[in-house]
């Protein structure tokens, strides 16, 4: 008889300096951690060190924090691992070496098979929580024709990341958000003209892309477009 998989969304947590309970609050309709979008369990395990700053900028030492609470992510039931960080990316591939049932750290793994979805004339516009640190090294692509149909905009210097960054965070509130991204996407949009498609980066944006998908009428992937699809691949 074939062994039943375990089912749970499990998630690697940013390190806030709070107890997982006191961090993820109550979880918002469309958010990542609320489990009524996936009808799966949700299970949360903090890496510990992970502060958002470190993790949007880039530090290798938390990569074995990031692996110890994966595998702490299976031991309570985990079926897949995602991450509350799309700058976790950089631990991809660690993290999906070290257990044995799907990784899917960042929305932006979404990029190369975005690219094949739009016409060669179209781009492809990434919306991020820190435009200055989503670097090419982090798309998954070597070809230069792709990297040219990329664009990546930013909702630094808002109030947004500003509240993430602090310690503890402050939850901005839905209204703030949805402005700060609106105008990150009409700013691209402006830039670029090309772009038919854009991608979310960060985890906090879910709460607003049906309303931006809304206003725009481009489609739009994020997060939990990924979740979905991870879940669907397992029992």
């Amino acid at each position: 008889m074939a062994q039943r998989r375990s089912s749970a969304l499990g998630i690697l947590q940013l390190d806030e300096g709070l107890s997982a309970e006191q961090s993820l609050g109550v979880p918002q309709p469309g958010s990542l951690w609320n489990p009524t979008n996936f009808g799966r369990p949700v299970i949360t395990e903090i890496v510990e060190g992970a502060w958002p700053d470190i993790v949007i900028r880039g530090d290798a030492s938390i990569e074995g924090a990031c692996v110890a609470a994966a595998r702490r992510l299976i031991e309570r039931g985990a079926g897949v691992i995602l991450s509350d960080c799309g700058f976790f990316i950089r631990h991809q591939a660690a993290v999906a070496a070290a257990v044995k049932i799907p990784v899917a750290m960042s929305s932006l793994l979404f990029v190369p098979t975005l690219l094949r979805q739009l016409a060669p004339a179209h781009k492809l516009g990434i919306v991020t929580a820190d435009s200055q640190h989503c670097n090419a090294d982090l798309l998954g692509f070597s070809n230069p024709t792709d990297r040219a149909r990329v664009v990546i905009g930013g909702v630094e210097g808002g109030e947004f990341l500003r509240n993430a960054l602090a310690r503890p965070p402050i939850r901005t509130d839905r209204d703030q958000l949805e402005s700060e991204v609106d105008a990150s996407v009409r700013q691209l949009r402006m830039e670029h003209p090309e772009i038919g498609m854009l991608l979310f980066e960060c985890t906090g944006f879910p709460l607003v892309t049906d309303a931006l998908r809304r206003r725009t009428g481009l489609p739009i992937y994020d997060i939990t477009d990924l979740c979905r699809l991870t879940l669907a691949s397992i029992v």
